[in-house]
């Protein structure tokens, strides 16, 4: 499935008002079974650095984090836009980074957010939206959603960073990367 570029809303700018001449509704909006191909374009208008990974998802990088957006289920009928955030807590810190989770899932939409803890005990954390899409969807919501999604992703990672103060870490840990390639002389 191909869609033009120029169908896609461009986000903050106003839309010029369609309809037929006279002022008559233009009609019920396009309903689309939306594809990998959409979502590359999505990205692309919203200026984001993406790649197809081993598995053949769609991946956007951020430091720290990567945003898959997946089409899954025998027909591709599930779309699914997963974050896997780097940060590494020890098991112990288990039981308050679940706190922290609860809170964010109880306050916000989404991604919902849940742990992952790996056979050596490292937990991580992972944030997750779904819709069905196999009946089809309309154009705008799917695209404005798949944005959406995307900004609450990044949204997490910036609101984890305050929740447990990791600002001046972050910045020291930056600050460290510059000094160390500047002894290199």
């Amino acid at each position: 499935m191909s869609i033009d570029p120029s169908s896609i809303p461009s986000f903050g700018a106003p839309q010029p008002q369609g309809g037929q001449p006279g002022g008559a509704p233009a009609g019920p909006p396009p309903v689309i079974v939306p594809d990998q191909n959409l979502v590359a374009q999505l990205l692309d208008q919203m200026q984001l650095k993406h790649v197809v990974d081993e598995e053949g998802d769609l991946t956007a990088p951020w430091e720290g984090f990567r945003v898959y957006y997946m089409f899954r289920g025998e027909q591709k009928e599930l779309f699914a836009v997963r974050a896997f955030y780097d940060r590494a807590f020890p098991l112990e810190k288990k039981g308050e980074i679940l706190d922290l989770v609860d809170e964010w899932n109880r306050e916000t939409l989404w991604p919902k957010v849940y742990t992952h803890t790996h056979e050596d005990g490292v937990v991580r954390l992972i944030g997750e939206s779904q819709m069905i899409i196999g009946a089809g969807v309309n154009l705008e919501y799917f695209v404005t959603t798949t944005a959406n999604w995307t900004q609450a992703s990044v949204g997490f990672e910036q609101w984890m960073v305050e929740r447990l103060g990791l600002q001046d870490e972050i910045e020291n840990e930056e600050g460290d990367g510059a000094a160390e390639e500047g002894d290199e002389s």
